[in-house]
């Protein structure tokens, strides 16, 4: 199962993708990770870099017979159906899942007050997030707001809606 979540940076996306892995065993491929150890290699990430390593990683580990968890704001269609394809080139089944934090007060306070586990990652501003490209989505894919909502009451209606 190939579980592609997408959303701002500050809605809990990257807490529920790992702790779903963590719970379902499986590979987790988080585009900031990648991104990040790019740059600390000394090159420059401009464009799809990131998200094409990506891509390769969960297919190698699809067709492996793992279950992958990809972690990444997606924020194009042209990415969405990248992570789909993957899934179609290794027959392997996906559910798309974005999450959102529709009370915008509360998702400014979590951006300007997280800190990031990558070193050397440098985390984006509240008008970084609210002038960031990022299309709206189109298709069948579940939705999951956080607003108002511990981790542990998002995850818990996460799982529900995955009917895991």
């Amino acid at each position: 199962m190939l579980y592609i979540f997408g959303g701002l940076p500050g809605t809990g996306k990257s807490t529920l993708a790992s702790a779903l892995a963590r719970r379902c065993n499986a590979i987790y491929v988080r585009i900031d990770t990648i991104e990040q150890a790019i740059r600390n290699s000394g090159f420059d990430v401009a464009g799809p870099v990131g998200y094409e390593v990506g891509y390769k990683l969960a297919l190698d580990n699809l067709r492996l017979g793992n279950s992958v968890v990809a972690d990444s704001v997606n924020p194009l269609g042209v990415t969405r159906e990248a992570w789909i394809d993957v899934a179609r080139q290794s027959k392997a089944p996906f559910v798309e899942v974005e999450i959102i934090c529709s009370d915008p007060n509360e998702h400014r306070r979590r951006v300007e007050s997280r800190a990031t586990d990558i070193d050397g990652l440098k985390l984006p501003t509240w008008d970084e997030v609210m002038n960031r490209e990022y299309e709206a989505w189109a298709g069948e894919h579940l939705v999951l707001d956080t607003a108002g909502r511990t981790v542990e009451e998002s995850f818990s209606d996460l799982y529900a809606l995955l009917q895991i």
